[in-house]
């Protein structure tokens, strides 16, 4: 029996043991999943801390109830560690580890390499690598394969190489990772086969490409999409405001038309991983072959600018246009609503920006009762009537579900909502 037939064989009757390489936002949900099919799943995270609250059954992932991961590990169906070794003996590896942007807006794929070399050391016969990182164009070809091959195994034959793009939406009831359709693109046609074969002991649909490379840039292309998109809409928060008419009621009338309209929405700035950083992988990528991105690099510009817009807003709400001494008081402070995420929060540039301005700070929000990164040093309030009637100004800039905002109008002198939290006209809103 050739290593595709053996590998084929175990997917099929479930003895395919899996390894999930990053147990964050796209890896502890794919792992839990194939666990509840009945595969037996490692998990391995180099963060220590990490496989202890999953152990312990604490929860860290909003899509992922701590009673299933400890049900998974009772039932010796998910196993959490900081052990590589453990990758020997998994027939699939998936590798979910992040892939930031240096502070110089250079795509930082170390984690990818770091894990690949990891993977190397214990390669064997009939294993099937995935990559889920979201990177380059290229990245599965010209970085992981090459590592790889060091093992003196050959792809297609020995191991599988393929790429499958993350589509994890954080915090959405709606589109859980099953129900998101997957798109596969091995190096080979055989690695391409055994992906497919194995997202679909999980998800509701998979699609096969022809090459890692369509894969890879299909995910920088939805994620351009959005990047572009809202950047539009910012660009036209800007000008309804000069005009003097609501950006949110334009687009209210816009989506009236049933079709050639898709609706997007202002804010006070991107964040998470997919839309700040992905676009910019492309761009990186494309200048490297000697193309100049305007489209995708203005896009970037314009979503850059929209928290220094908002402090200019909120200066202009106060007579002498200064925030010094002003108290003023951040609502949200996550990348979006009802996830517990601070990467690339457009929160922490306006609380930073805030804090240059000589304002008298404060913060809430319930996920984090505390922040403490960069500059920034701050314990979240508690949200009462007494608390709020001491502000000068409550920002909202994440608009968590559970918070009372009948509670914060009622109860505050002024507020500037960036997220159009309050539907109606109310004389101390302002919105975006």
């Amino acid at each position: 029996m050739n290593n595709y037939v053996a590998l084929e064989s175990k997917i099929n009757n479930k003895t395919a043991k899996i390894a999930i390489v990053g147990l964050g936002y796209v890896g502890l949900p794919l792992a839990v999943n194939f666990g509840k099919k009945g595969y037996f799943v490692y998990g391995f995270d180099t963060d220590y801390s990490r496989i202890k609250k999953l152990s312990k059954g604490e929860k860290f992932i909003v899509d992922v109830d701590p009673y299933d991961v400890l049900a998974l590990i009772k039932h010796k169906k998910f196993y959490p560690t900081t052990q590589e070794k453990v990758l020997h003996d998994a027939d699939a590896i998936i590798v979910c580890v992040p892939t930031p942007l240096r502070k110089v807006k250079l795509p930082d794929i170390s984690y990818v390499v770091k894990a690949t070399r990891t993977i190397k050391k214990y390669l064997r016969k009939g294993q099937l690598i995935i990559l889920e990182s979201t990177s380059y164009t290229t990245t599965t070809r010209a970085v992981v394969l090459p590592i790889l091959k060091e093992s003196g195994l050959k792809e297609g034959n020995d191991f599988y190489l393929c790429f499958s793009p993350e589509r994890v939406n954080p915090g959405d009831k709606n589109f859980p990772v099953t129900k998101i359709p997957k798109a596969v693109g091995g190096l080979s046609q055989e690695s391409t086969d055994l992906a497919y074969l194995l997202y679909t002991q999980i998800m509701e649909k998979v699609f096969k490409v022809s090459s890692p490379e369509v894969a890879e840039t299909s995910k920088l292309l939805e994620n351009t999409f959005r990047l572009v998109n809202i950047a539009l809409i910012n660009e036209f928060a800007i000008i309804c405001h000069k005009f003097g008419i609501s950006i949110w009621e334009v687009i209210e009338c816009a989506k009236t038309k049933p079709f050639g309209f898709m609706p997007f929405y202002p804010g006070p700035g991107i964040g998470g991983h997919c839309i700040p950083c992905d676009p910019v992988f492309l761009s990186w990528k494309a200048k490297k072959l000697g193309f100049k991105t305007r489209m995708i690099d203005l896009a970037s510009e314009m979503n850059r600018y929209m928290p220094i817009y908002a402090i200019e807003r909120v200066k202009g709400l106060f007579e002498k246009q200064t925030l010094k001494n002003k108290k003023v008081l951040i609502l949200g402070v996550a990348y979006k609503k009802d996830v517990k995420d601070l990467r690339e929060s457009p929160a922490l540039e306006i609380i930073e920006a805030l804090q240059r301005n000589k304002a008298k700070l404060k913060y809430f929000d319930p996920f984090f009762p505390y922040l403490k990164i960069n500059s920034i040093n701050l314990k979240a309030i508690k949200l009462n009537k007494a608390a709020l009637s001491k502000f000068d100004c409550v920002v909202i800039i994440t608009d968590h579900t559970n918070i009372d905002y009948d509670l914060i109008r009622k109860h505050s002198r002024l507020i500037f909502d960036t997220r159009n939290v309050y539907k109606g006209n109310f004389a101390n809103v302002v919105k975006l």
